[in-house]
């Protein structure tokens, strides 16, 4: 074997390790990035909670729903802010990157937004002559945002676990010591408003 073909061997390994280490680096940049997305879509998506909790909590405080309607969706507005707040005063407020067992207490208030919200009381707050159309026109429009910030949160998740499934990702360990992150599975179909899937 001659210098030449020495020379040019060694060039060739060199180039080969080259370009796995800029796959290996950039493979893990942008698995970091998908798990910021990740980390971000929960937060969009624990913002638009607080606001469905806080249109539900004035829907009730309307006096356009009857008392023990009102008195469910207070308590299930407030369950749902309290969780919040429960989840911000911890060491690691997304718990692993899941929703930390908040998906109980959303599906909660959905079902008591679901049943006070009957076609009368729909009809009624409607109609814009009612002094809870406004707080209605809040709640539909925060609900259709939490199912929005759900599904791209869902998206971003699946994205992420289908990069950490490939071999490269999982033999040189490019997720390092993060967590899984997963889907958030909750009814968020309110009664009368857009249901995005």
């Amino acid at each position: 074997m001659s210098d030449v073909d020495v020379l040019q061997w060694v060039t060739g390994l060199f180039l080969l390790v080259v370009a796995i280490a800029w796959y290996l680096s950039y493979s893990a940049a942008r698995l970091d990035r998908l798990h910021s997305k990740v980390e971000g879509a929960l937060l969009s998506l624990d913002a638009q909670l607080v606001r469905r909790a806080e249109s539900a909590l004035e829907l009730a405080m309307s006096g356009e729903l009857d008392p023990s309607s009102a008195l469910i969706v207070a308590d299930a507005a407030t369950a749902s802010l309290e969780r919040h707040t429960e989840s911000l005063t911890t060491e690691d407020p997304l718990d692993g990157a899941n929703f930390a067992g908040r998906e109980l207490v959303e599906t909660d208030l959905t079902e008591a937004l679901n049943a006070a919200l009957s076609a009368e009381v729909l009809a009624d707050v409607t109609s814009g002559e009612s002094p809870a159309s406004e707080a209605y026109s809040r709640l539909r429009a925060s609900s259709m945002r939490v199912q929005m910030a759900r599904k791209f949160h869902n998206e971003a998740v699946r994205e992420v676990r289908r990069v950490r499934a490939k071999a490269v990702v999982r033999v040189f360990r490019l997720a390092g010591y993060a967590s899984l992150p997963e889907a958030v599975v909750f009814d968020d179909a309110v009664s009368g408003m857009s249901d995005l899937g």
